[in-house]
């Protein structure tokens, strides 16, 4: 009997202690006081203003049908699947995730645009016309075709075919759109010029006339062209999976000061630092290296790329063959704050999407300047409390740069088609005012 009464008296004493010692549970971080999403934008009012075009299926779905000669590299039919989603990755805890290529934003965009609340069916209400031309899927099939002018057929056909519907006499194309899902640089083959395998897409007139959505542009003649985000492999459709990602971000342990993704390229004046990263990284404690130049399976399966990321504070995203990388959207998914070292691979390209302010979310080492400097001297100097705010800032991104599962109709806050929408329906509307 005393046992018993001392027994219940420590466990009070213990319970008593517990509740006024600890501090209080910190709330959700991405929750207000009631629950509700804080950092995760709520979906703007939408009138229906989008109308799609209901394209000839030879400048989009048809194209799917020859999936396996689309790239000259791999084959593309898992990649084209599920709406440009490609292949479910269970091992990823969840159905939010797949093995997304890099060149399918064009038809994620159009996927998730079928269901989209903005879109409209009648266009007489319409502000903004979409037309979906898988043109990235189309110019990579014919990279190497020698004939130019049968390079060039399909969007010479769409250009056509667009500037003859009755809606496009309103304004003369410019509140008209194209989504496509490879670099400007495809589509911008100049007379005289060296041929990469680009058609003359962009600089088709009435093209130029319209707005094109695009993962890279050129900074220097691409005044209709917008960058949007590449696709990177989470594609949620609750609120509840994204909170769940973001809190995981912001949690998790980083034991890596830094991590590099990348082979070297020969060849291409803008990427010769990646030698230098290469050497650096390979040498650093405090790096970790997935060197892809050596066959590494690594590179290619999208659990160990964000595995590396999310065990790393800073992510270095040199350009390569291109100035932008779709690494650089794996690394914000991740919480990783990217490191630029030229400022087309970010800073010129995503204005509807990143900060105004790139010191607020990223690291800019300049690559002709400091390329012999230590990346690893630069970072450590870099305080801990700011190195937290600039992730919490890139965990706050994280929503608006990700692709939603198209068949999603009701997840609370604006992901990159929301986004892209909304900023294309300002534009459109001050370009015709003006």
């Amino acid at each position: 009997m005393r046992f018993s009464v001392l027994l219940v008296a420590f466990l009070t004493l213990w319970f008593l202690l517990l509740f006024y010692w600890l501090p209080p549970a910190k709330p959700n971080s991405f929750q207000d006081s009631q629950g509700n999403p804080s950092l995760s934008s709520a979906l703007p009012h939408c009138k229906d203003n989008v109308f799609v075009y209901e394209l000839p299926e030879k400048f989009n779905l048809d194209l799917l049908r020859h999936c396996q000669n689309l790239n000259v590299y791999t084959n593309m039919c898992p990649h084209v699947a599920n709406g440009g989603l490609g292949q479910p990755l269970p091992n990823m805890g969840s159905n939010s995730w797949f093995a997304t290529h890099q060149y399918t934003a064009e038809m994620i965009f159009h996927a998730r645009m079928e269901k989209h609340h903005c879109r409209t069916r009648d266009p007489q209400k319409a502000d903004l016309f979409y037309v979906p031309f898988y043109g990235g899927l189309h110019v990579s099939w014919k990279f190497r075709e020698p004939n130019h002018a049968i390079r060039d057929a399909l969007a010479l056909e769409l250009s056509d075919y667009i500037r003859k519907q009755p809606w496009w006499q309103r304004s003369n194309g410019m509140d008209h759109f194209l989504v496509v899902g490879r670099t400007a640089w495809d589509f911008m083959r100049s007379d005289g010029g060296v041929d990469y395998g680009a058609n003359r897409l962009l600089l088709l007139p009435p093209v130029q006339n319209m707005s094109v959505l695009i993962v890279e542009r050129n900074p220097w003649q691409g005044l209709n062209q917008h960058g949007i985000p590449y696709a990177s492999y989470f594609h949620p459709s609750t609120m509840g999976e994204m909170l769940k990602w973001q809190e995981r971000m912001l949690r998790i342990e980083r034991p890596n000061l830094f991590s590099f993704i990348g082979a070297p390229r020969t060849g291409v004046k803008k990427a010769e630092i990646r030698d230098e990263i290469l050497k650096q990284c390979g040498e650093s404690t405090r790096c970790l290296l997935v060197n892809c130049g050596h066959g590494a399976s690594k590179c290619h399966q999208p659990n160990e790329v964000l595995k590396v990321m999310t065990m790393s504070h800073f992510c270095l995203q040199p350009a390569g063959d291109m100035f932008t990388r779709r690494s650089t959207f794996d690394s914000l998914l991740a919480g990783c704050i990217p490191v630029f070292f030229s400022k087309h691979t970010a800073y010129s390209q995503y204005a509807w999407y990143l900060p105004a302010n790139p010191n607020s979310y990223s690291v800019f080492i300049d690559g002709e300047k400091d390329a012999d400097k230590r990346i690893e001297d630069h970072l450590v100097k870099i305080p801990i409390d700011k190195i937290e705010k600039m992730r919490k800032k890139i965990i706050h991104l994280i929503p608006s740069l990700t692709y939603m599962h198209p068949n999603s109709t009701s997840y609370g806050f604006q992901d990159a088609v929301d986004v892209a929408i909304a900023a294309l329906s300002k534009h459109v509307e001050s370009k015709l005012k003006s």
